[in-house]
This record gives C-alpha cells, sequence and structure tokens, in this order.
C-alpha cells in the first residue's frame, strides 16, 4: 500500500525478478570493479593508508541504510523508493528532493564512468592512449549507448546481462585479490592500524576533516545497492526480496572493497597510488604490478564488465525514479509512460540517454580526467548522503510504534537506521566547507534546480504534493502492524 497517487497497474512487467536477480542487481549497482578502479587513487589522496578504516566506518552506518530501504519497501514497493517513503514520512518537499537527488546523481554518474570504461579498453592498447580524454569519452558513449539498449529492452534483457557481467566480475576480482595478497613482493607491510580511527590522527590537527573527506568518497563506494528498490514493482514477493538482495549485494561488495584496498595499499607505491595518469584505471596498474604481461589485463576485462553493468543499474535507479515522478504529474506526464511490448520506461530512458550524452560533450571543456572524477565523486557523495539519511529517519517514523516490540525491532528498525542517518547528514554538513566552488556548484546547484520543476508542478496540483491526511498516516500504521504481524 502507498498513499502516494499510484495505480495497482503500474505498467511494469510485475513479479519476474528473484532473489538472486535482486543479489546480482545489488552488487552490479555497487560496481566494485569499477568503484575500485576510478575511486582508489582519490580515497588514497584523502587519507593514505587509512582507506580500509574509511570504507569500515562508512560501511558500518551504510548497514544502517540498507536495514532501512529493507523495511520501507515491505510497506510501499514504489519505483520510486526514497521519493515515495520520505513523502509518506513528512512532506512532499524532502519526499521530491530525495527522488530529485537519485536522478541528478544518476545523471552526474553517467559522465564519470565513462571514463574508466573507455580507458580500461584503451589501456590494452597503449598506456598513453588510456589517458586520453578525446579517445576516452567516445568509448564510454559507445558503451552507455549499449547499456541504455539493453534498459529500454526490458528488464529481463537488463537482468540476464547483469547477471552474465556481474559473475564473471567478481571471479576475476576474486583471482586478482588472491594473487595480490599473496603476492611475493609488498611495498610496504600489512598492519592492522589501517582499521583503526587512530590512522586518521597521523594528519594532525586535520585528523578529523581527513576522516571526514575519505567517508564521503567511501559513501560514493558503496552507493547503488540501492537500486533494488526501484525495482520494486518488478520483483517477485517484493515486500521480501528486494530488501534482502540489497543486504547480500551489500555484504558481497563491502568484503571486495575492503580486500582491495588493502592489496593496494600492499602492493603498489604512493607514487602509483597519486599518479593522475592512473585517476581512471589503477587497477590495470595493481593487475601488471602482481602478474605482469597479459595475464594481469585480465583485470582490466573486469573493470570494462562492472562499469558498464553501472551503467546499466544507474540507468535503471534514474529512469524508475523519472517514470515513478513523470506517473504522479510531479514531472511531464510522459516520463510515466512504458513501452508496450517491452514494459520498459523508454520515455525515461530516451530523455535520460540525450541528457548524459550532451553532459558527456560538455565533460571534454571541463578540465583534466582527474578534476572530473574528483569534483564528481565528491558532488554525487553530496547527494547520496542526503537521500540516505532522509530515508534513514524515515523508518524510523513510519516504524515508532513497532521500535520496541522486540530487540531485533528496536536495532535494525529504529538505532541502526537511526545512527546511518545522522551519520551522513553529518558528513553531508561538515564536508561542505572543504569543498571547491566546482563541486559545489554540481553538487548542491543540481540539488537546487529541481525546486524549479517542483514549485511548477505543485501549482498545477499534483496530488503528489498534497501531504498525508491523518487518517491515511494512521491506515499506514496498521499497515505495518499487520505486516509485521504476517512476516
Amino acid at each position: 500500500m502507498s498513499d502516494t497517487p499510484v495505480t495497482q497497474n503500474s505498467g511494469l512487467r510485475s513479479g519476474v525478478l528473484g532473489l538472486f536477480d535482486s543479489t546480482i542487481m545489488g552488487i552490479a549497482g555497487s560496481a566494485p570493479g569499477y568503484s575500485i578502479a576510478a575511486t582508489t587513487t582519490a580515497l588514497f589522496g584523502a587519507v593514505m593508508y587509512g582507506g580500509p578504516a574509511a570504507l569500515l566506518y562508512c560501511g558500518f552506518f551504510m548497514f544502517g541504510i540498507v536495514f532501512a530501504f529493507k523495511y520501507l519497501s515491505q510497506t510501499d514497493s514504489h519505483a520510486g523508493a526514497s521519493y515515495s517513503w520520505v513523502r509518506r514520512a513528512f512532506h512532499p518537499i524532502l519526499g521530491y528532493l530525495a527522488g530529485w537527488a537519485v536522478v541528478v546523481a544518476g545523471l552526474i554518474f553517467m559522465v564519470i564512468a565513462t571514463f574508466p570504461a573507455g580507458s580500461s579498453v584503451l589501456s590494452l592498447f597503449s598506456s598513453s592512449a588510456a589517458s586520453n580524454k578525446n579517445w576516452i569519452v567516445i568509448l564510454g558513449s559507445l558503451f552507455f549507448l549499449l547499456m541504455v539498449g539493453a534498459v529500454a529492452a526490458g528488464v529481463t534483457v537488463t537482468v540476464t546481462v547483469q547477471i552474465v557481467m556481474s559473475c564473471i566480475e567478481v571471479f576475476l576480482l576474486l583471482l586478482f585479490a588472491v594473487i595480490a595478497i599473496f603476492h611475493t613482493h609488498h611495498v610496504v607491510q600489512f598492519s592492522w592500524h589501517w582499521f583503526s580511527p587512530s590512522i586518521f590522527q597521523q594528519a594532525g590537527p586535520s585528523g578529523f576533516k581527513v576522516f571526514v573527506s575519505g567517508a564521503l568518497l567511501a559513501a560514493f563506494y558503496f552507493w547503488g545497492w540501492d537500486v533494488t528498490a526501484n525495482l520494486n514493482e518488478e520483483t517477485k514477493n517484493a515486500k521480501k526480496t528486494s530488501g534482502m538482495g540489497g543486504i547480500i549485494g551489500t555484504i558481497c561488495v563491502f568484503g571486495l572493497f575492503e580486500v582491495f584496498t588493502v592489496a593496494s595499499n600492499l602492493v603498489l607505491t604512493p607514487a602509483q597510488l597519486q599518479d593522475s595518469n592512473n585517476a581512471a584505471d589503477i587497477l590495470a596498474v595493481l593487475g601488471q604490478t602482481v602478474w605482469h604481461g597479459t595475464g594481469g589485463k585480465l583485470i582490466v576485462v573486469a573493470v570494462l564488465l562492472s562499469t558498464v553493468a553501472t551503467l546499466e543499474t544507474t540507468l535503471i535507479q534514474v529512469t524508475r525514479t523519472l517514470f515513478a515522478m513523470g506517473r504522479d504529474n510531479t514531472l511531464p506526464h510522459k516520463l510515466g509512460s512504458v513501452h508496450p511490448v517491452r514494459k520498459s520506461p523508454l520515455v525515461a530512458t530516451l530523455t535520460v540517454a540525450v541528457i548524459s550524452l550532451g553532459l558527456f560533450v560538455g565533460s571534454l571543456y571541463v578540465g583534466s580526467i582527474q578534476t572530473i572524477l574528483t569534483a564528481g565523486y565528491n558532488a554525487i557523495g553530496l547527494q547520496i548522503c542526503l537521500y540516505y539519511s532522509l530515508a534513514g529517519l524515515s523508518v524510523v517514523v513510519l516504524y515508532r510504534r513497532q521500535l520496541f516490540k522486540s530487540v531485533g525491532n528496536f536495532i535494525f528498525m529504529g538505532a541502526w537506521p537511526l545512527l546511518g542517518a545522522i551519520f551522513m547528514a553529518f558528513i553531508f554538513v561538515k564536508v561542505i566547507p572543504g569543498l571547491d566552488n566546482t563541486t559545489l556548484w554540481v553538487g548542491l546547484g543540481s540539488l537546487a534546480l529541481g525546486l524549479i520543476p517542483m514549485a511548477y508542478y505543485w501549482q498545477k496540483g499534483s496530488s503528489y504534493f498534497s501531504p498525508p491526511s491523518k487518517e491515511d498516516r494512521h491506515a499506514a500504521d496498521i499497515e505495518i502492524l499487520e505486516l509485521q504481524e504476517n512476516l
């Protein structure tokens, strides 16, 4: 049940995704290969050898948000996910901004994801070509268009492609993780101190600022698992399946992130980790370090598959959110239409494709690859923190009458999501003073743009902007109570 204006027959192909499909989508959404390849140099530049600690502590709080999504999906299996949930818990303005944050974060990601895709392919042939921005954008755009075709073809095609790509990717990542960890030559010795919060104190008075910068990047690492929630309307038994898929997927990528961050500390020199030429393909450098020659290039295949896979899941996340907003008349109604045969949100998909290609071309004039990537990661990090914190608070509000009925309810519905929400909000506020103007304009400016269509469609009288009545909220409370008794 949802008190947002949604018809029961949404038009999407319902009940076609199972738990394995949902888990694969959660893994592909976080994109372990891509995230490691594209963000390792930025993370090392921010926290040096404290990467494992940044991922560990951010991961702890992120799981609070994962549990929030699990419970929120139980009572409102909505393609817009946080766009719908935050409205129910708080107010339509916050709900709209949560949905808008998903959209703009995805659009920015479309741009920065092209760089590792193009760079990975070029690195197979020439190390110098791998840093040529023009060729990188061209190749990345081609891969993006292939994924647009897969998403437009329908969710069953999308998931089949994801299963093949993600299974190969995870196998190759595990292979290179073992090789790197047991490599005969380590630049530094392993240290448990890398996982300790005290490692940030090495930066002296700026240690706390270093931790906050690392946490923002770590949030970007994890981001994407929540695509399982945006597929709620297309999932079998979505009240259980999508949330569990997100949990299993996040556990898998958390392990991969930690192992590869440790491996990078062990086998790569600080010069390699800070070299701007390696910003988009650090895993290619790691591959050649631990397995020189043709064998080392296999990890590039994992990065390429991961990048293409996460382009696909991000497309799904953005198009389903736009579809939900179009269906609710909070954006052009055409966005809420589906292909009559494929049952995919075709207009939303084509709209995202056109906007993204325009942004690709514009990125050629922004600056170096490293500048674009770093600004993009931080800008997306701000948007992630916004809608994750709102979702974490929403589950506490909506499930408030259930929190003290058991220890499990108190921890997983209340305390852990609340801690996750506070952490995300804290990082959002604390990191802003340290960001450059470009990142602030991209991160906050793109969020502010959402106020324009919101005001227009509110003035047009979209029922989404009518806050839930007291009766609606009471009915939602009763539904949550009944659901918990039946699960």
